[in-house]
């Protein structure tokens, strides 16, 4: 039986004694891992348009909420110079031992805000988040606050793509409200694609936005 993912709380399971068990979560490994090889998957989708993808070290590729680096890990593997960001400390501290510890090459991290990414235009050849992008609007009750923050944070990540740059985001929705209001703030920023779902009519789950800047 495939054990159902659950969203840790947030910042609370991501900070202190809570961020070692996390770190510590082999089925969470586990999960992260499969779910960035899915991503590197769907950047090479073809229906986003037909590019040809390096993955020799030549493309920069931005990990968005890269936790503790399980991710990055996988992306390293598959030869993609990496530079993981995250906005809590503890998550860039394991990140760092894994590069230490592992010796990874071509990783870099930084601390920062998934909605205020301190990159310069056209940084990126491509950008993946896994769950990270749940947790943008923690904290913001006001409904025009969140619009305005999600579209924002959206047009930013545009920014920073190169052209015909990808961007693949994996997140939970808690219901199509929040879904169709992920979908248009890629939609207002310029980017093209479209969702994967497991199951077309769920309200709720794993929910994969595939991008591609015009």
């Amino acid at each position: 039986m495939t054990r159902k993912k659950a969203l840790p709380k947030f910042p609370d399971s991501y900070i202190g004694e809570a961020a070692d068990e996390y770190d510590n979560l082999k089925w969470m490994e586990r999960n992260q891992k499969e779910t960035a090889l899915r991503c590197i998957e769907y950047l090479h989708d073809e229906k986003l348009g037909n590019i040809d993808i390096k993955n020799d070290f030549s493309s920069l590729i931005l990990d968005l909420g890269c936790g503790t680096g399980y991710s990055s890990e996988v992306l390293i593997d598959n030869c993609f110079r990496v530079i993981g960001l995250d906005v809590l400390d503890d998550m860039i501290l394991k990140a760092s031992k894994k590069i230490k510890e592992h010796k990874l090459f071509n990783f870099n991290l930084i601390l920062a805000d998934i909605n205020s990414v301190p990159f310069r235009n056209d940084t990126f050849n491509h950008a993946i988040s896994i769950s990270a992008y749940n947790f943008i609007t923690h904290g913001i009750i006001d409904q025009n606050q969140k619009e305005l923050l999600i579209n924002n944070t959206a047009r930013n990540l545009n920014k920073i793509l190169k052209n015909n740059g990808r961007l693949i985001i994996e997140f939970y929705p808690q219901d199509n409200k929040e879904l169709d209001l992920f979908s248009s703030s890629f939609t207002k920023a310029g980017f093209n694609g479209f969702m994967v779902r497991k199951n077309p009519n769920q309200k709720s789950g794993q929910t994969f936005f595939l991008l591609s800047k015009s």
